[in-house]
C-alpha cells in the first residue's frame, strides 16, 4: 500500500468515520476509511441508541435507516427512569414531536457493524481493516498517514478514531484534562430482573460518585449493559476504585441488590474514558478535521455520544466536500468547521455543563426528582426538555424555574 493516494483519508470506522464516509458517497472523491480493527468489533459503550441517533440515520442514507429497522439484536426503549441519591426516581418517556417515541438499545459490537458494512456499497469509498495508523503530518502540501501496512497520502485526513485519537496527537492539540474527561466500566449481565414493561434506560445517581452515576440498560435476551461513569477529577480528588464502587453498589444497594441476586456477568469489566464536550476544543487544523470522540463531542451530562459522532461526520463531509470546491484546505478555512459543529452543540453542551454542577448537590437533586414524582409541571418540564434544547435553556436559565421548584 505504499504510496497510494486518496482524496481523503478516514482515520476510525465507528458512528463518525462512517458517516463521514456515506456522505462524501456521492461527492465523486475518492475516500479511504482506515480501522485498525476487523469488524465486526467490540466497542465498549452504553449501547444506547438515541431518537436523534435514529433520526440521522435517513438523514445519511434511506438504505442505511431499513437496514436499521431490520436489525435483530436490538430493543426499543420508550424512555429514561433518573433515580436521585436518596432512591426516589422519576420516569422520563421520550417524547418527539409531541409524540410518544423510542430510542433503542444495541450492542455497538452490532450497530458499528451495520454501518460499516454500508460503506463497502458505495464504489469510491475504499475499506482497509487491521490497518493501525501510528502517524499524521502535513508534508508538501498533503497529509500523509503512516500505517502499519504502508503509508497513505491525501488532501484531507479526517481523525475519527476515538478517545485516544492517534490523529490529534500528531496534528491537534486535544488534551485529557480530568475535569472534562470521565471515566467509564462496563459489563454484560445476563438475569438481572424487573425492567420496566417499556424499557426504561436507567441512571442511578449515588452520593459517593456525584456528578456520575451508575447505568443499567436492558438488551435482548435477557441481558443487561450495566456500568459507571464519574467525572475524572472526582475519581482523582476521592481515590474512587470503580470497579469495586460499582460491584458494592449492586450487591448492597436496596433498588439493584435483589434485581442482581441472580444475574451472571458475561464478561470481566472493560473501561473506557470519554472526552467531554464541556469546553471549546480546536477541532481542525490546515488539511484535518476531528469528529465524534476524537473531537470530545461527549454529552457532559449524559454521556450520550452518538448522536453528536453521526452528527460531526456529516458536517466534517460537507466541509470536506466545499474544500475540494474552494481548493481549500488550510487552517484558516477549515475554522469554518469548528464554528458549525459548535453552532450545532454549544448550546446543549453549555446545558448539560449546568446539569453536571447542579447535580453534584444531593440535597438539591433529592428534592428535584421526588418533587418531580409528585409535579405535573415538573414531569412536563422533562419530558419536553429531553427533546427540546431550547426548552431546557429558557427554563434552566430563569431564577423562577427554581423559585417554583422550591415554593410551588
Amino acid at each position: 500500500m505504499t504510496g497510494k493516494h486518496f482524496d481523503v483519508v478516514i482515520v476510525g470506522a465507528g458512528p463518525s468515520g462512517t458517516a463521514t464516509a456515506i456522505k462524501l458517497a456521492a461527492s465523486g472523491l475518492q475516500v479511504a476509511l482506515l480501522d485498525k480493527a476487523t469488524f465486526p468489533r467490540d466497542k465498549t459503550c452504553g449501547d444506547a441508541l438515541s431518537v436523534d441517533v435514529i433520526n440521522q440515520l435517513p438523514l445519511l442514507s434511506e438504505g442505511l435507516a431499513a437496514e436499521f429497522a431490520a436489525l435483530q439484536n436490538k430493543i426499543a426503549s420508550f424512555g429514561v427512569k433518573v433515580f436521585s441519591p436518596d432512591h426516589h426516581y422519576v420516569d422520563i418517556p421520550f417524547i418527539y414531536k409531541n409524540e410518544k417515541n423510542c430510542g433503542y438499545i444495541s450492542p455497538r459490537m452490532n450497530f458499528d457493524n451495520l454501518l460499516f458494512q454500508h460503506v463497502k456499497q458505495y464504489a469510491n469509498i475504499h475499506v482497509f481493516e487491521n490497518f493501525a495508523v501510528s502517524n499524521v503530518r502535513v508534508v508538501e502540501n498533503q497529509s500523509q498517514i503512516e500505517t502499519n501496512c504502508g503509508t497513505f497520502t491525501a488532501e484531507m485526513v479526517v481523525g475519527a478514531d476515538g478517545a485516544h485519537s492517534i490523529v490529534s496527537k500528531y496534528v491537534g492539540d486535544i488534551k485529557v484534562e480530568k475535569q472534562h474527561y470521565s471515566a467509564g466500566l462496563r459489563v454484560y449481565y445476563e438475569g438481572v430482573s424487573s425492567f420496566h414493561d417499556e424499557n426504561y434506560i436507567e441512571l442511578h445517581f449515588f452520593k459517593e460518585i456525584l456528578p456520575g452515576y451508575l447505568w443499567v440498560f436492558p438488551l435482548a435476551g435477557n441481558k443487561a449493559n450495566v456500568g459507571i461513569g464519574v467525572l475524572s477529577s472526582v475519581v482523582a480528588e476521592n481515590k474512587i476504585n470503580l470497579k469495586e464502587t460499582l460491584q458494592h453498589l449492586l450487591k448492597t444497594h436496596p433498588h439493584l441488590s435483589e434485581r442482581f441476586k441472580n444475574a451472571t456477568p458475561l464478561e470481566t469489566v472493560k473501561g473506557y474514558g470519554l472526552p467531554l464536550g464541556s469546553k471549546k476544543r480546536n477541532l481542525s487544523g490546515e488539511r484535518f478535521l476531528l469528529a465524534g470522540d476524537a473531537a470530545a463531542l461527549i454529552d457532559p451530562f449524559s454521556g450520550e455520544g452518538i448522536a453528536n459522532a453521526i452528527r460531526s461526520g456529516r458536517v466534517a463531509a460537507e466541509h470536506i466536500i466545499a474544500c475540494f470546491e474552494q481548493k481549500n484546505f488550510t487552517a484558516a478555512f477549515n475554522k469554518s468547521y469548528d464554528k458549525e459543529i459548535y453552532r450545532r452543540m454549544w448550546k446543549e453542551f453549555r446545558i448539560s455543563r449546568t446539569l453536571q454542577y447542579l447535580v453534584r448537590y444531593p440535597l438539591l437533586f433529592n428534592f428535584g426528582v421526588k418533587k418531580a414524582g409528585k409535579s405535573k409541571y415538573l414531569q412536563k418540564f422533562f419530558i419536553e426538555a429531553m427533546a427540546n434544547v431550547e426548552k431546557k435553556k429558557n427554563v434552566l436559565f430563569k431564577p423562577a424555574f427554581y423559585y417554583r421548584l422550591l415554593f410551588k
